[in-house]
């Protein structure tokens, strides 16, 4: 029932996707209630649990998609070979419509911070 921001990442640990997470931690304290942000990762989840209690995350729901990829084939993420998520990010509305899509071409590349954030406000 809630606006969903979903961010899919490469890993927690690399330098791009720490920062990418952590700002998003800092933003959803200031989004509505209505909206939750999401960072889905092929972490092992108790990697994501030990990194998230290092790094203070407490807005963000950290998930992990390391079983059955099954977030990285529906949602075209999934890099087979090194069994990774590419970057991207979801804005999916109270109704399942996906309203806001962000596919980054390169793997270093951060989201548009701006466009997700007012794409998730418009969706409530």
């Amino acid at each position: 029932g809630k606006v969903r921001i979903i961010a899919a990442v490469l890993s927690l640990e690399t330098d791009v996707c720490d920062r990418e997470t952590r700002l998003f931690n800092i933003e959803a304290s200031n989004l509505s209630k209505d909206i939750v942000v999401i960072v889905i990762s092929t972490d092992l989840p108790f990697t994501q649990k030990k990194w998230c209690g290092a790094a203070g995350i407490d807005q963000v729901l950290v998930v992990s998609d390391h079983n059955q990829v099954d977030f990285g084939e529906k949602y075209a993420c999934l890099l087979r070979e090194p069994r990774i998520l590419r970057r991207a990010v979801f804005v999916v509305d109270k109704e399942q419509i996906i309203r806001h899509v962000q596919y980054l071409p390169e793997m270093g590349m951060e989201p548009d911070y701006k466009s997700v954030l007012a794409a998730a406000k418009s969706a409530l």
